[in-house]
C-alpha cells in the first residue's frame, strides 16, 4: 500500500467517521452533562487565572476531581448555561483523533508481529475503522460529559506509541530510551489519571501488550544483557504500579462479605457476580452491533442475586474465564487475539468488579475496545481461501457500521424522539421514565407525562424520581391528586438514593408552595414530605443529613413568614455540620425573605463553631483550601453581610413583625 494511497484512504475514514456522527450535533445537554458542566459557571465563569483554579479544583467524581478533563471543557465554553453543540462538535473531533492514534498504534504492533508493512497498513486501518465507526461508541461520543472517558483514551494511545519509541530506543542504545519508557509508563498514566481514574490502567495494559504482541518475535533482542536491563526496568515502570493496584484492589474484597450497599440496590458480592453478566452484554453489541444500541440510562438492570438468580450468572461466569484463559494460552500463536482479550478485561478491571459503582453504561468500553478488532482485520486481509469474500467484507463491515452509527447518531440529534425510545428501550428504568416524562411536559403533554410516572411508580413504588416528577407533571395540570402525594410519601420513606435529587426537589416545591401556585400542593404537604425523608433510615442519621433536614424546614418556615423559626432551624442544622457554603445560603435565605437582621445573627453564630470536618480528600479538600487561600469565604461574608446591613437598615422591623413571604 503507497503512502499517498494510506493517506488517502485515512482522509477517507475521517470524513466517513464525521459523516456518521454528524447528526448527532443537533442534540442537547443530558443527564450528567448538568451536574459535571455547569461547574463552568459556578464563580461566575472561568475568565481569569483565579476563577480557573476555582474551577479546575471543583470536580469530585474521583479522587483527583479530573482537572484535564475539565480543563477540556473550556474548549467549548468559559460561562454557563452554554451552547451544547460546540461541546459535541470537539467531542466528535476527539474521536477522531484518537482514531488516528489507533491506526497508527495498530501498524506498529502489527509490524512487531512480522506483517508485512503493505498489510500491517492496510490492517491497522481496518482495525481502526471498525472502532471508529461503531454504532456501540456512539453514545460515549455524543454523551458531552464522556469525554472524560475519551481522553484517557487518548493518553492511553500516546504512552503505547511513547512506549514503543521508548523501546526501540533503548535497545538500540540510545540514552532518550528511558526517558521515553518512563515518560510513556508513568507520565502519561498520570494524565490519563487526571482525566478519569480509569487512566490508572495504563501500565497494566502496557504490561498485557509487553506479554503477547512484544514477546511474540521482534519484542526479543539477541543482546541478552540488554534484555535483562530492559526486563528490570519493566518490572519497575510497569510490573510496580500494576502489582500495587492489584494489591489496591484485593483490599476490597471484604466488602464481598460486608453485606454493605453503599446505598445501592446491590451488596459488593452481587455486583462481582452481576458484571460477567454485563460483560458479555457489551461483547455481543460489540460483535453484533446494532443503532439502537443500550439505553441511556441503566439503572434498570438488575443484579444476580446469586450464581443462579437470573440463569445467565454462572454460563457468563464461565464465558468470561474461557475468554481469559483463551487469551493466556493464545499469546504465543495468535499475540493479536490474546492482545484483544486480555487489553479488553485489563480495561474493565475498575468499573466492572469491587468499586460499587452503578452496574452497566456503554461508555466503559471506548478505552478497552480498542484493539478488539485488530485480529478481526487481520483475519480479513490474510492469504487462503475466499480471499476475495474477506477483502469484499473489510470494506463492507466499516461502511455498515458507518451507516448504524449514523442512524444512532441522528436519534442523539433529536432529543425529544431519543427520549421517548429510551424509554421504549428500558421500561424498568426510572430515570429513563422520568426523563421522557420531562420532555411530554416540556412539550406540553402533561396528560401522557402524568401517566407515564403515575405506571412506572406503580411498578416501582420506592423511586422517588418517578413519583416527585408525577407531582411536577400533576403541577403543570393544576391541581396534585391525593395519590400522587400518597405515592410520594411512601417513596421519600423507603428510598435508597437520590438524596441530592430530594433535596433539590423539595426545596423548589416549597419555593412553588409559598407561591401558592400548586393546588394540592402545601407547605403542610411538603412539611409532611420532609418528615418522611427524615425518617427513612436509608438516607443515613449523620450531621450532613440533619443539617439538609433543618434546612428544609427552615425553608418551610420562610415560607410561612416565621423568620424566628427559620433562623433557629438554620443555626441548628448549622451546629452540626459548619460549613461556610450552608451559613451563606442560609443567611440570605433569611434576607430574602424578609429577615436581613436574621441572616446577620445567623453568619455571627456561625463564627462561633468550629469549621466542620467533611471527610474531603484528594482534588476536594485542596478546593476548599484553595478558596479559603484566595479569601473567597471572607470576601463572600463581607459582601452578603453589607447587603444585609443595607436591607436592615432600610426597612427595620419592630420586634415581632413578620413579613410577607415571597409570593403572598
Amino acid at each position: 500500500m503507497s503512502k499517498p494511497f494510506t493517506s488517502l484512504s485515512l482522509v477517507a475514514l475521517l470524513a466517513v467517521s464525521w459523516w456518521a456522527y454528524a447528526p448527532g450535533l443537533g442534540g442537547t445537554f443530558l443527564f450528567d452533562d448538568f451536574n459535571n458542566l455547569d461547574k463552568i459557571g459556578t464563580y461566575g465563569g472561568v475568565h481569569n487565572l483565579r476563577s480557573l483554579l476555582f474551577y479546575l479544583t471543583s470536580g469530585n467524581a474521583d479522587p483527583t476531581g479530573r482537572p484535564l478533563s475539565l480543563l477540556s471543557f473550556l474548549i467549548d465554553a468559559r460561562d454557563w448555561p452554554a451552547d451544547p453543540a460546540g461541546f459535541k462538535r470537539t467531542n466528535i473531533l476527539l474521536h477522531l483523533f484518537n482514531g488516528l492514534l489507533l491506526s497508527v498504534t495498530l501498524l506498529k504492533l502489527g509490524m512487531y508481529i512480522g506483517l508485512q508493512r503493505t498489510r500491517a497498513e492496510f490492517v491497522a486501518l481496518i482495525g481502526a475503522a471498525l472502532w471508529m465507526l461503531h454504532p456501540f461508541l456512539v453514545s460515549t461520543t455524543l454523551y458531552v460529559v464522556q469525554r472524560e472517558a475519551m481522553l484517557p483514551a487518548t493518553f492511553t494511545l500516546i504512552g503505547t506509541l511513547l512506549w514503543l519509541s521508548g523501546r526501540e530506543h533503548f535497545f538500540k542504545g540510545q540514552r532518550n530510551g528511558i526517558l521515553l519508557l518512563t515518560f510513556a509508563a508513568w507520565g502519561c498514566t498520570a494524565l490519563a489519571l487526571l482525566c478519569k481514574a480509569n487512566g490508572i490502567l495504563l501500565p497494566l495494559l502496557l504490561l498485557t501488550m509487553e506479554w503477547t504482541v512484544l514477546a511474540s518475535g521482534r519484542g526479543e533482542q539477541t543482546d541478552t544483557a540488554l534484555n535483562v536491563r530492559f526486563y528490570r526496568l519493566r518490572r519497575w515502570l510497569l510490573g510496580l504500579p500494576s502489582g500495587l493496584l492489584v494489591l489496591w484492589l484485593l483490599t476490597k474484597i471484604p466488602g464481598i462479605f460486608s453485606g454493605e450497599t453503599y446505598s445501592r440496590p446491590w451488596t459488593i458480592g452481587q455486583r462481582l457476580i452481576t458484571e460477567p453478566r454485563v460483560l458479555c452484554d457489551y461483547l455481543m453489541q460489540l460483535w453484533i452491533p446494532r443503532a439502537s444500541g443500550a439505553s441511556l440510562f441503566n439503572d434498570g438492570y438488575r443484579a444476580s442475586i446469586d450464581l443462579f438468580h437470573p440463569w445467565s450468572t454462572l454460563p457468563a461466569l464461565g464465558a468470561v474465564a474461557a475468554l481469559i484463559v483463551l487469551g493466556c494460552r493464545a499469546r504465543r500463536k495468535h499475540p493479536a487475539l490474546a492482545f484483544a482479550i486480555l487489553f479488553y478485561f485489563a480495561g474493565m478491571l475498575l468499573e466492572s468488579t469491587l468499586i460499587p459503582l452503578e452496574l452497566y453504561f456503554e461508555h466503559r468500553n471506548y478505552l478497552p475496545a480498542l484493539p478488539l478488532f485488530w485480529p478481526l482485520a487481520i483475519w480479513l486481509t490474510g492469504e487462503g481461501s475466499l480471499r476475495s469474500l474477506r477483502y469484499g467484507l473489510a470494506v463492507l463491515l466499516p461502511a455498515m457500521l458507518a451507516v448504524l452509527s449514523h442512524a444512532r447518531a441522528g436519534v442523539w440529534g433529536q432529543p425529544f424522539q431519543q427520549a421517548l425510545l429510551l424509554a421504549q428501550m428500558d421500561p424498568d428504568s426510572p430515570r429513563a421514565q422520568a426523563n421522557a416524562a420531562s420532555y411530554e411536559l416540556a412539550q406540553g403533554a402533561a396528560d401522557a407525562a402524568v401517566h407515564r410516572l403515575e405506571t412506572a411508580s406503580a411498578k416501582m413504588p420506592d423511586e422517588v424520581q418517578l413519583t416527585l416528577n408525577w407531582i411536577d407533571a400533576e403541577c403543570a395540570l393544576g391541581v396534585v391528586s391525593s395519590k400522587a402525594r400518597n405515592a410520594a410519601l411512601y417513596s421519600l420513606e423507603h428510598n435508597r438514593t437520590n438524596t441530592e435529587f430530594v433535596q433539590h426537589w423539595l426545596t423548589g416545591a416549597i419555593d412553588l408552595a409559598a407561591q401558592r401556585r400548586c393546588q394540592g400542593l402545601d407547605l403542610q404537604v411538603l412539611g409532611t414530605m420532609t418528615e418522611a425523608v427524615n425518617r427513612n433510615r436509608n438516607y443515613g442519621d449523620g450531621p450532613s443529613h440533619f443539617t439538609q433536614i433543618r434546612q428544609l424546614r427552615g425553608r418551610l418556615a420562610l415560607g410561612r413568614g416565621d423568620g424566628e423559626s427559620a433562623l433557629r432551624n438554620f443555626n441548628e442544622g448549622l451546629s452540626a455540620f459548619p460549613t461556610p457554603d450552608g451559613a451563606l445560603l442560609q443567611a440570605a435565605l433569611l434576607g430574602a425573605a424578609g429577615f436581613p437582621a436574621h441572616g446577620l445573627k445567623h453568619l455571627d453564630y456561625y463564627r462561633t463553631l468550629p469549621p466542620a470536618d467533611r471527610g474531603l480528600h484528594g482534588m476536594a479538600a485542596l478546593h476548599l483550601w484553595l478558596l479559603g487561600h484566595e479569601g473567597y469565604w471572607t470576601s463572600e461574608f463581607a459582601g452578603l453581610e453589607n447587603q444585609l446591613r443595607i436591607d436592615a437598615n432600610a426597612s427595620p422591623l419592630p420586634e415581632g413583625t413578620q413579613p410577607t413571604a415571597p409570593g403572598r
